[in-house]
């Protein structure tokens, strides 16, 4: 059968390729036409555009953008109509797919969404538009059954959280290897996770390196993002107490203290990895201003979400400062504050549903489709 998938991000490229796996292990034809990015490359098919060409942050920065949004859907609406998908995968990024969905669904194209789209923090209204347009939803956070099933009246799979497949599946580096290939020392890591944007790690990386000094018995390794270029970090790293890293966030995450990180996805890989971790978030002003009106969470991280309580602590847009990261990173090198938090983090795994999302994700949608 013929497969067309859409990601739109790093975190959709990573669950996309190990989705990719599951489907060429269930489905010895298939054929895989996708928008994602090198690690779904690697696994084969075609790659139509890499979703770095695709990332925009932010409320204001869509507009801005919105020219190349638009002309972007135009072109993977003729794609798909040359392609001729037995089905669409849709994975997260909801302003792209869920205009791809609509048209798809009148088409007569069978519709998959895995990993949903968090409509539960906004854009609550989008429910009517999913059930409209979808034909299955597989969601990946344990919330996220009784909102749709209870209170939307849709029924969704609860098929696990991917992130614990790639974790588990991933080949480890020993520490004194990695440390010797990266030109590190014997000092303990804090690491450092921008994120994945240009625009957020323009925000995000000078707050979050403006500590290092206060801290000179540890040394900041910065995990740099697949989707961009070591020469774009280059502006950043002008301490000789700073260390960077391309592409190896897992290895790094496997041999650290402590990490500060930028709200998203790797607020979760950091709790998996088993890190006490500062969470920091700055948008641009008026996109916060807008951000803050409509998301009504009580948290912005997922280990907090997930946990309904605060078991990391967020610093947000003006309580992210030098000071304060300062501070909170001082607490989590005390062995009680690491006790707690690496506590919950346990319980925190085991309500993510163990292993197999990729696996049981493509089971579902091959069944569908037969």
């Amino acid at each position: 059968m013929k497969y067309y998938i859409i990601a739109g991000e790093a975190s959709g490229d990573l669950h996309g390729s190990n989705l990719m796996k599951a489907l060429y292990k269930e489905d010895a034809n298939a054929e895989i036409r996708f928008w994602g990015g090198d690690l779904m490359q690697n696994v084969g098919g075609t790659l139509v555009k890499h979703y770095r060409e695709l990332a925009f942050m932010g409320f204001i920065e869509v507009v801005f953008n919105l020219k190349t949004i638009l002309n972007n859907i135009n072109f993977c609406k003729k794609d798909i109509e040359n392609f001729n998908p037995d089905a669409i995968i849709f994975i997260d990024y909801p302003g792209f797919n869920m205009r791809i969905a609509k048209w798809a669904k009148e088409k007569g194209i069978q519709t998959h969404y895995y990993i949903s789209p968090q409509i539960w923090a906004w854009k609550e209204s989008r429910i009517k538009a999913i059930k409209r347009d979808f034909d299955k939803l597989y969601v990946i956070l344990p919330f996220e059954k009784d909102f749709y099933e209870k209170k939307h009246h849709f029924p969704v799979e609860f098929v696990g959280h991917p992130l614990i497949d790639a974790i588990q599946t991933r080949k480890v580096t020993d520490e004194s290897t990695f440390k010797k290939e990266n030109d590190l020392d014997e000092k303990p890591i804090i690491a450092i996770l921008p994120g994945s944007r240009k625009q957020e790690i323009t925000k995000m990386l000078s707050v979050m390196l403006s500590v290092v000094d206060d801290f000179t018995d540890y040394q900041f390794v910065i995990a740099g993002a697949p989707s961009q270029e070591f020469s774009f970090y280059e502006q950043f790293l002008k301490n000789k107490n700073i260390h960077f890293v391309a592409n190896k966030t897992y290895d790094l995450l496997s041999h650290s203290h402590a990490a500060l990180v930028t709200s998203g996805t790797a607020t979760l890989e950091t709790a998996l990895f088993k890190v006490p971790e500062v969470v920091c978030y700055k948008g641009s002003w008026a996109s916060y201003q807008i951000a803050k009106r409509i998301i009504t969470l009580k948290y912005i991280s997922l280990v907090n979400l997930i946990m309904d309580k605060m078991v990391v602590t967020e610093l947000i847009q003006e309580n992210c400062t030098t000071k304060s990261i300062k501070i909170e990173l001082q607490k989590l090198l005390n062995p009680l504050t690491r006790k707690a938090i690496l506590e919950n983090y346990d319980l925190l795994e085991s309500k993510l549903g163990g292993i197999g999302a990729s696996e049981k994700t493509a089971k579902f949608i091959i069944k569908n489709l037969r």
